[in-house]
C-alpha cells in the first residue's frame, strides 16, 4: 500500500504509518481542549492572562507541538532553543521595566516638598516653551499654505471696520444707542487684504495734508457736506478731486473766534494761554471733521476726536485723513476705554448727545475721564436762554443738566450764546459737603478701576480714591509735564531713574529707525552706518500707532527729535496698564485687546510700531493667531506705510515668513547688542484697485 505524501512537499517520503499520524492529531486536539477549558475558567476581571499571553502568544508551539509537516517536533532542536531564548529575553526585559518603574516611584515619593516644587516649576517652564515653540512651528507651517491663498477683499470692504455694523450685529436687534457700540463676535475673522478705492491717492505731506485731502480717499459725498452743520459747511470746499479746509486761512476766523471765546469764558486772555492754565489734552466728542483740534494743534494742544461709527466714514475717517488724532468711540451705553482722570478738557459742540438721558450717567462718564480742575465745554441750542424759554421741554432738559452738573461738584464758569463752560472740582471734600441724597454716590474700590475696557456705564462718581488726583493747575506746564517728578513716578511704582533711562534708550532707537526708513533698506546694498540720512523731507510720517507703548517713550523721543508727529499710544489689555502714566505725561492713548479689531477705519496710520508685543501675546492663552494680528495691521496701514517690529529672534523669523503672503517688502535687521532679538522693517506697497 502506497503511503500518502504531505501536500506542498514533493519528493519526501513520510516515515511512520497513517494511524500514528491520526493518534498524534487526536492527542494534540485533546490537550488543546483541556487548555481551553482551564483558560476559560480562569478568566476574571483580575486575571493575569493578558501579560502571560503577551510573553507567550497563543500561536506559540506547545512543549510537544507538531512541526509544519504535522509531525511531533523535538523541543531541543535549534529552532525551539532560539524561540525559548527570545521568550526569556522578553521576560527579562519586562522584569527590568517593572523594577525600574518601582524604583522611580519610590525615588519620587522620597523627594522633599521643596524639590518637587522646583521640578514642577521647571516642568511648567518647559511646557510653556513647548507650547510657544509649537505655536511658532504651526504659524510657519500654515503660512505657506494659508498665505498663498491670501486674497484681496471684495470692493464692499474698502471702508470695512470689524466689530461695527456687521450683519450679525444688526441681527441682534439692538436699540437705545447700543447699536453704535462695539460688538466683536468671536470667531468672525476675515483674513483678506483691504484694497483702497479705485481713485485713491497718497495723502499730501503734513502740514499741507491737514487742510487739503483727496476726496476719493474718504467715503463722503457733496450732499453729506451740505447737510452738515453751518459751521462745518462754511469751513469746507468740495470740488471734483479735493476737499479743502479753510481753518488756517486769515480770511476765515470761525474756529479761531470760537476757541478765543472759550478761553475768555475760562478767564484766559486767548487760546494761547490754554497751556498755562494746565490744558494739554482735549477729548472732542462728536468732533465733526476735526477743525477744532486742528486749530488747537498750533497751540501745542493735542485733541483726540471720538465719534460714532458711520457707514460713510464722514467724521473719524475724514479727521484721520487730515492727519489728526481720532478713533471710533460711542458714549451711549459703555464706558470709554480710558482710565479715570485722563483729559484736561472735554469738548462737545452739537455732538448729538442727550446729556439729560440715562439718569445722568453720560455726565458721570464725562466726570470720570476729566482730570481734577478740568473743563467741560458744551455748545448746543439747548443752552441758549432765548431758545429754551420758548420751549418748556427744552427748558426742563436744560435745568436737569445744570442741576446734575452742580451735584457733580462742577462749577459753571460762564454761559455765552450757545456755549457753557463748567470746571470740575479739584477738592475731594466737595463730595462729602453735598446735602444728603443729592447727586450720585462715590464709587467703591470694586467699581473704580483703572482699566475700564468697554464696561457698562456706572452710576457712581469714579476717580476720587485715585492717587493720581492732582489738579491740572498744580501739574507742570507742557512740555515739562512729560518729565514726571519723583513724587509722581512713585504713584506708578517707578524709580526716579527709570523714565530718564527709558528716554535715553528711545532717543538712540529713534535715530536708528529714521536712518532705516528709506527705500535703500530693500535694495541689495542697504544703508550702512555712517552714510548720510535720507534726503528731505525727514518728516515722512504724520501719525504713528504704537501697539505696545510701555511708558510712552517712543512718543517722547519722536517729539524731542523734532518730528511733527502724533502717536496713538496703545496699551494692550494683556499686559501691565501704563496708560494712566502715558496720559499724565500729556500724550494720548487707549486700552485695547489686540485679538479684536482696532476701532478705526482702514488706511489711517503712516506707521505701525510694536516692541515686545509678540512676546506679550504669545504668553497669553491664544484666542487669535499672528496672521490675524498682521492682517489687522495691514488694514490700519496706509499704502506705502511702514511697520517696525522689535522682538525675540524666533518670533521675528515667524513674522518674516508671514509678510510674504501679505505682499509686504520686508527686511530683518540683526541687533548687534543683543543676539536674541531682531528688528523687522516692512513697507506696505500701493496696490491699486481697477476702476469699474
Amino acid at each position: 500500500m502506497s503511503r500518502p505524501l504531505h501536500r506542498g512537499i514533493s519528493g519526501i517520503r513520510i516515515s511512520g504509518g497513517s494511524n500514528d499520524f491520526c493518534d498524534s492529531q487526536m492527542k494534540d486536539k485533546t490537550e488543546k481542549e483541556d487548555l481551553d477549558r482551564r483558560g476559560s475558567s480562569d478568566q476574571s476581571p483580575f486575571s493575569m492572562r493578558l501579560p502571560i499571553r503577551l510573553l507567550f502568544p497563543e500561536n506559540s508551539p506547545s512543549k510537544y507541538g507538531t512541526n509544519e509537516n504535522g509531525f511531533a517536533s523535538d523541543p531541543l532542536t535549534p529552532r525551539n532553543r532560539h524561540k525559548l531564548a527570545m521568550l526569556l529575553l522578553k521576560f527579562s526585559l519586562a522584569l527590568i521595566i517593572v523594577v525600574a518603574l518601582t524604583g522611580s516611584f519610590w525615588w519620587t515619593i522620597s523627594i522633599s516638598a521643596s524639590s518637587r516644587g522646583h521640578i514642577f516649576l521647571g516642568y511648567r517652564r518647559l511646557q510653556e516653551q513647548l507650547v510657544s515653540d509649537l505655536w511658532d512651528i504651526g504659524e510657519l507651517s500654515l503660512s505657506s499654505s494659508r498665505l498663498k491663498d491670501m486674497e484681496f477683499c471684495p470692493q464692499e470692504f474698502e471702508n470695512y471696520v470689524p466689530c461695527f455694523n456687521d450683519s450679525e450685529t444688526l441681527a441682534l436687534g439692538l436699540s437705545d444707542g447700543q447699536e453704535y457700540d462695539r460688538h466683536c463676535i468671536r470667531g468672525l475673522k476675515r483674513n483678506c487684504l483691504v484694497l483702497p478705492p479705485a481713485n485713491y491717492k497718497i495723502p499730501l505731506r503734513w502740514p499741507t495734508g491737514r487742510d487739503i485731502i483727496w476726496s476719493a480717499n474718504v467715503k463722503i459725498t457733496a450732499q453729506e457736506v451740505l447737510s452738515s452743520g453751518s459751521l462745518t459747511k462754511r469751513m469746507m470746499m468740495l470740488d471734483d478731486e479735493q476737499i479743502s479746509f479753510r481753518s488756517a486761512s486769515p480770511m476765515f476766523d470761525g474756529v479761531e473766534d470760537y476757541s478765543h471765546q472759550i478761553a475768555e469764558m475760562i478767564g484766559l486772555r486767548n487760546e494761547s494761554n490754554f497751556i498755562e492754565a494746565g490744558v494739554r489734552t482735549v477729548l472732542d466728542i462728536g468732533c465733526g471733521y476735526g477743525s477744532f483740534g486742528a486749530h488747537l494743534f498750533s497751540k501745542q494742544l493735542i485733541t483726540m476726536c471720538i465719534a460714532n461709527y458711520e457707514a460713510s466714514g464722514s467724521q473719524v475717517q475724514l479727521t484721520l485723513e487730515r492727519g489728526l488724532p481720532a478713533m471710533i468711540g460711542s458714549l451711549t451705553s459703555k464706558q470709554l476705554p480710558y482710565p479715570s482722570l485722563s483729559f484736561d478738557m472735554l469738548h462737545c459742540a452739537r455732538c448729538g448727545i442727550d446729556w439729560d438721558k440715562k439718569d445722568g450717567m453720560l455726565l458721570i462718564e464725562v466726570d470720570r475721564v476729566l482730570k481734577p480742575g478740568g473743563y467741560f465745554v458744551w455748545t448746543s441750542p439747548l443752552t441758549n436762554a432765548q431758545t429754551f424759554l420758548r420751549n418748556k421741554e427744552n427748558q426742563k432738559r436744560w435745568n436737569f443738566v445744570r442741576e446734575f452738573a452742580e451735584n457733580l461738584c462742577w462749577e459753571m464758569l460762564s454761559q455765552q450764546d450757545e456755549t457753557v463752560v463748567w470746571k470740575k472740582t479739584s477738592k475731594r471734600k466737595c463730595y462729602s459737603a453735598r446735602k444728603p441724597g443729592y447727586g450720585p454716590s462715590l464709587c467703591s474700590k470694586v467699581h473704580d478701576v483703572e482699566s475700564p475696557y468697554y464696561r457698562p456705564l456706572q452710576a457712581c462718581i469714579g476717580g476720587t480714591q485715585s492717587r493720581r488726583w492732582i489738579p491740572i493747575q498744580e501739574r507742570s506746564v507742557w512740555p515739562s509735564r512729560a518729565k514726571l517728578n519723583k513724587n509722581e513716578l512713585a504713584i506708578y511704582g517707578l524709580h526716579p531713574e527709570e523714565i530718564p533711562e527709558d528716554a535715553e534708550n528711545w532717543k538712540m532707537t529713534v535715530r536708528n529707525y529714521w536712518s532705516l526708513l528709506s527705500p535703500l533698506i530693500f535694495s541689495d546694498h542697504p544703508k550702512r552706518p555712517g552714510d548720510e540720512d535720507p534726503s528731505p523731507p525727514y518728516n515722512m510720517l504724520r501719525n504713528v500707532l504704537d501697539m505696545n507703548a510701555h511708558y510712552g517713550g517712543f512718543n517722547s523721543a519722536l517729539l524731542e527729535a523734532g518730528k511733527s508727529v502724533w502717536v496713538m499710544n496703545v496699551v494692550p489689555t494683556s499686559g501691565p496698564n501704563y496708560l494712566p502714566l502715558i496720559l499724565d505725561r500729556g500724550y494720548v492713548g487707549v486700552l485695547h485687546d489686540w485679538c479684536e479689531a482696532f476701532p478705526t477705519y482702514p488706511r489711517t496710520y503712516d506707521m505701525v510700531h510694536a516692541e515686545g508685543l509678540l512676546s506679550l501675546e504669545t504668553n497669553q492663552q491664544r484666542r487669535c493667531t499672528m496672521l490675524d494680528l498682521f492682517t489687522e495691521i495691514d488694514r490700519l496701514l496706509r499704502p506705502e506705510g511702514w511697520v517696525i517690529i522689535h522682538d525675540r529672534a524666533h518670533l521675528i523669523d515667524t513674522a518674516r515668513a508671514l509678510t510674504t503672503g501679505l505682499k509686504w517688502d520686508a527686511r530683518v535687521i540683526e541687533m548687534e547688542s543683543n543676539s536674541e532679538e531682531k528688528l523687522l522693517i516692512c513697507q506696505k506697497p500701493f496696490f491699486k484697485r481697477q476702476a469699474n
